[in-house]
Order: C-alpha cells, then sequence, then structure tokens
C-alpha cells in the first residue's frame, strides 16, 4: 500500500466525501485534501476519474513517505 495525497480545486461535501470511503477529507479555502492508503495504481486511477467524471479539478497527486 501507498499513502496518498490528493488535492483538488473545489470543497467537497460531508456527503460527497462519503464517495471516498478509504480517504480522509480535509477542507481548507475553498480545497480539499483526501489522503489515504491506495493498494495499487488502479485503485488511484479510479479515484481520479470519478472525481474528473464529478467535474472536480486535481491539483496535485503526491506520495506520502513512510
Amino acid at each position: 500500500m501507498t499513502r496518498m495525497m490528493i488535492r483538488v480545486d473545489a470543497e467537497i461535501s460531508d456527503e460527497l466525501s462519503g464517495a471516498f470511503p478509504h480517504l480522509t477529507a480535509r477542507t481548507q479555502r475553498a480545497t480539499t485534501t483526501l489522503t489515504g492508503e491506495m493498494t495499487d495504481q488502479q485503485e488511484l486511477q479510479g479515484v481520479l476519474n470519478l472525481l474528473n467524471s464529478l467535474g472536480i479539478e486535481v491539483v496535485e497527486v503526491l506520495t506520502i513517505p513512510d
């Protein structure tokens, strides 16, 4: 597993963050960071695709070192 942080250019509501139950959402002035464990590249791509389909722009994706 790899710990990841995804920053998006939107405030994600509690209801919408429920679509990402394995990630922790933190909102800061019109941006949200989603942080959590990803099992593989396919899971990360699934999260990015879902954000894109919701019209949410991804600003940054980082791997968090152990």
